[in-house]
């Protein structure tokens, strides 16, 4: 029984699986991919990252209260009382809360200690006060930390060289184990993704600050891994199949390695939902970056790195190993 089965003059079957024609939509996703890229580059040059307190520099105010307090109402009265852009969240428990307040209104902070424990501040006070005005209970001030502006500006330099750091890394690496045309591949798809996640942030005005770029750099590994599993099989079978065109063998690797792309995705997409529903306003961006950074992810290796490899006429001969020099005379008699 042939473990081959043509159709049409394209394989439709191999080794038993069904073989799916990816590559026949190859310019309508790379037509969808060129657009989405330019789009997030078109929305991160006019609009930009609505870069966090980590990164802005500002004031973090972690505040108790004994009755618990509807957030909504707290922005309310932090925005009467003159504190534009504050971002207030849900940390440890519903009757905690953590403030973030933005630089221009931390002017009056005058002395933060330099082991980020509790300090005189008159902003801490007077936030205490402002909430206490507007709580049915006691409003009970645990810790302000401040980030300075010159510290942000350091913590966002440091994490894009680590994005160029990764990407370079990432293209040695695939160099060393396969080829460069599938370095090429792995990068632009890397590449893909990344721009697409700050572009979605951009978009919807989310603050990105260090959680935001753990996952970024998170969804590079992650996209990476599916990558290269279909690189290796990519490898495999251009040694293994015969008679078949770049197309279909990138088309059997594909097909080969779907269930498992999709079963990873998948499970990994429930724990990264549960954490978006249930996992608190602190995590919320970070799960959230990692649900597109997934999904993107995903498509990316079965099309973005794929597409690379065909555009940059991927072969047979360009995977053989290198024959040196003069060995065929040392084989011979």
């Amino acid at each position: 029984m042939s473990e081959t089965k043509v159709e049409s003059g394209k394989i439709t079957e191999y080794m038993g699986k069904r073989v799916y024609d990816f590559m026949r939509w190859r310019k309508l996703a790379a037509a969808i991919s060129i657009l989405l890229v330019l789009a997030s580059i078109g929305v991160l040059a006019a609009k930009g990252l609505k870069f966090g307190l980590d990164f802005t520099g500002g004031t973090q105010v972690e505040v108790g209260f004994e009755v618990t307090p509807f957030i909504n109402d707290v922005r309310t009265q932090l925005e009467d009382a003159g504190y534009k852009g504050a971002t207030v969240v849900n940390y440890g428990s519903d009757n905690e809360l953590m403030i973030k307040l933005p630089p221009e209104v931390t002017e009056e902070v005058t002395q933060i200690s330099a082991t980020n424990q509790e300090a005189t501040t008159p902003i801490g006070n007077k936030v205490v006060e402002v909430l206490h005005a507007g709580s049915d209970g006691n409003v009970t001030l645990r810790r302000v930390e401040m980030v300075g502006p010159q510290v942000g500006a350091e913590l966002r330099d440091d994490g894009g060289l680590g994005m160029l750091v990764a990407l370079a890394l990432v293209m040695l690496y695939v160099t060393l184990r396969f080829q460069y045309k599938f370095s090429i591949g792995a990068v632009t798809a890397l590449a893909h993704d990344v721009i697409i996640v700050l572009g979605f942030f951009a978009l919807l005005g989310l603050d990105f600050d260090l959680t935001v770029l753990a996952a970024v750099l998170a969804v590079i590994g992650y996209s990476l891994n599916d990558t290269i599993v279909v690189a290796d099989r990519i490898r495999e079978n251009f040694r293994k199949v015969r008679k078949a065109d770049p197309e279909e063998i990138i088309n059997i690797s594909i097909s080969q390695t779907l269930g498992r792309t999709f079963m990873t995705s998948f499970t990994t997409l429930l724990v990264l939902w549960a954490l978006q529903f249930f996992g608190g306003e602190l995590i919320h961006n970070f799960s959230l970056a990692l649900i597109v950074g997934v999904v993107v992810g995903t498509y990316s290796s079965i099309y973005v790195a794929a597409n690379v490899l065909m555009a940059l006429h991927i072969s047979k001969e360009d995977l053989m190993p290198a024959v040196k020099e003069g060995a065929e005379l040392e084989e011979m008699p």
